[in-house]
């Protein structure tokens, strides 16, 4: 009798849906997921790309069928609330590392503008070592701990906006806007190289991505403090992840086609490209989220990814 009540406590539900998270400080992605999905009784869980354990911010993640939409977040657009120390730099480029002084902090707030000016738009942005990016299958900040440097790429990415919040020499607070693949403690550095000082992040917060706001998260803190079915309101629909899509309004002989892998044509009035598929009753009430697909230039509807039927 103990081992079978001990099964049913372990039971896992099949939870679906993307909570928001404010990831709190020294926790990494991985085990805020964790976290979050013992607390759901999710079967199965998958955050939206790493948010360093030193930065803060909003960290959604994907349970059940959310989980196969996950990958359009790594690829979104995003948004911080940077921590800049001029005078100073740091073995990491940010507080967990070794830091050393190397400069005065620049006085004039009009200098600290113009180098931000230098860096708004597409730039080359060259990865930093302590980095999860992986060489020969093993992420760089292993090599970077062994002491060991490896040569590493410029890559593009882009800037959209840098709003300079405050600045008190030598502690600069600023908005960020940037593009997938933009690292905030390379733009810190490289802040404080064109201001000839030196500079490091000292702190990270992520406000923004794709789509979705900080302002709408909710701390880890106070998702613990909550019963099962409060926690199971705060879950955002699957479709949530693809926000920026259009919708496509799909019969039940479409949907048929669709859901056996089979290509729906004649759909040339239909917006092309991705797109959200909704299955539509007969009475046109309630259209049910079937998946992601694709409208090509043939006017052919096809699938990408579909919600399991079972």
């Amino acid at each position: 009798m103990r081992s079978q009540r001990r099964r049913m406590t372990m039971a896992k539900r099949k939870l679906n849906g993307v909570l928001l998270l404010d990831k709190p400080f020294g926790m990494s992605s991985t085990s805020a997921l964790n976290k979050c999905r013992w607390l759901f009784q999710a079967e199965k869980g998958g955050h939206t790309g790493v948010l360093d354990p030193y930065a803060t911010g909003l960290l959604p993640l994907c349970f059940g069928e959310a989980t196969k939409f996950a990958q359009r977040m790594l690829d979104a657009d995003k948004a911080y609330r940077a921590y800049v120390r001029f005078g100073e730099t740091s073995t990491t480029l940010d507080a967990e590392g070794e830091i050393t002084v190397t400069g005065d902090a620049p006085e004039s707030i009009d200098a600290v503008r113009a180098a931000i000016a230098q860096f708004v738009g597409p730039i080359l942005q060259t990865p930093p070592m302590y980095s999860a990016l992986k060489v020969a299958g093993k992420p760089m900040y292993e090599y970077a701990r062994e002491g060991v440097e490896l040569e590493r790429k410029a890559r593009p990415i882009t800037i959209y906006d840098i709003t300079l919040i405050s600045y008190q020499a030598p502690d600069l607070i600023i908005d960020v806007r940037c593009s997938k693949g933009t690292y905030i403690r390379v733009l810190a550095q490289d802040l404080g190289l064109a201001l000839g000082c030196g500079a490091y992040l000292t702190g990270l917060r992520r406000t923004e991505t794709g789509g979705f706001r900080l302002e709408d998260a909710i701390g880890l803190d106070e998702f613990i403090a909550m019963e099962l079915d409060q926690r199971d309101q705060l879950l955002l629909p699957e479709e949530s992840l693809l926000s920026n899509l259009p919708e496509l309004h799909l019969n039940a002989a479409q949907v048929a086609l669709i859901c056996n892998g089979v290509p729906v044509r004649d759909m040339k009035s239909a917006p092309l490209g991705e797109v959200k598929l909704y299955a539509v009753p007969e009475n046109q009430d309630n259209p049910r989220f079937i998946g992601l697909g694709e409208v090509g230039a043939d006017g052919v509807l096809r699938s990408k990814r579909l919600l399991s039927t079972g």
